[in-house]
């Protein structure tokens, strides 16, 4: 499958996946006098990338995400493209505990890099991803496909930047092997959006 183009959304979906829509970002984050969960950081931490690693998968969509250490577990998982204005869809503010595929990716475990967004918040209050901070390197992120399959994969970077400088080429550029990136929001509100995407960067090490 040839590498999709970066969605401008890219850059933001990773801030708006509070509020997500996350077309880079999510956009359901709401204005700041909306309930909301507690503003959140994530350290940013990298661990070396293994030198051995599974054969890619055949393609296969995903269908449900399970992140142990998060407490996630939910399906089914929402495709995501992007808008009118080319930016990267997030799920929709009532759907705010599913996450989605950016199908302009890979699937979860083929060769190359597969894009995951997912709400923090929204207007209505904590999503999906309201206990990411408590996500470190190392941890487990299984994703569950259509043909029976899971993909595991291991976080080897996790970071926290300010929305406006989402690092698109290293989010989406090309790469030889499985890769997962998990993206939602954090930070503090400003304007009614979470100010900072939180991106996390997964190998496949498994899969079952």
């Amino acid at each position: 499958m040839t590498t999709p183009t970066m969605p401008r959304t890219a850059r933001i979906a990773a801030t708006s996946v509070l509020a997500l829509s996350v077309g880079g970002g999510l956009l359901a984050c709401g204005p700041a006098t909306a309930a909301k969960a507690p503003d959140v950081k994530v350290q940013n931490a990298a661990a070396p990338q293994a030198d051995a690693h599974p054969g890619p998968l055949r393609a296969s969509e995903p269908t449900r995400l399970v992140i142990p250490s998060a407490g996630v577990d939910a399906g089914p998982v929402l495709r995501l493209g992007v808008d009118s204005a080319q930016e990267l869809e997030v799920p929709p503010v009532d759907r705010a505990e599913q996450a989605g595929w950016y199908t302009g990716s890979v699937t979860p475990g083929e060769q190359g890099v597969s894009v995951l967004v997912a709400h923090y918040d929204t207007a209505n209050g904590p999503a999906l991803m309201h206990k990411v901070k408590d996500m470190k390197v190392g941890d487990a992120i299984e994703v569950g496909r259509a043909d029976g399959s899971t993909a595991v994969f291991k976080i080897r970077e996790t970071q926290q930047v300010d929305k406006k400088d989402f690092p698109t080429n290293k989010v989406y550029g090309t790469t030889d092997r499985p890769e997962l990136r998990l993206i939602t929001c954090g930070g503090p509100i400003k304007d009614g959006h979470r100010s900072a995407n939180i991106i996390f960067y997964a190998d496949l090490v498994k899969a079952s």
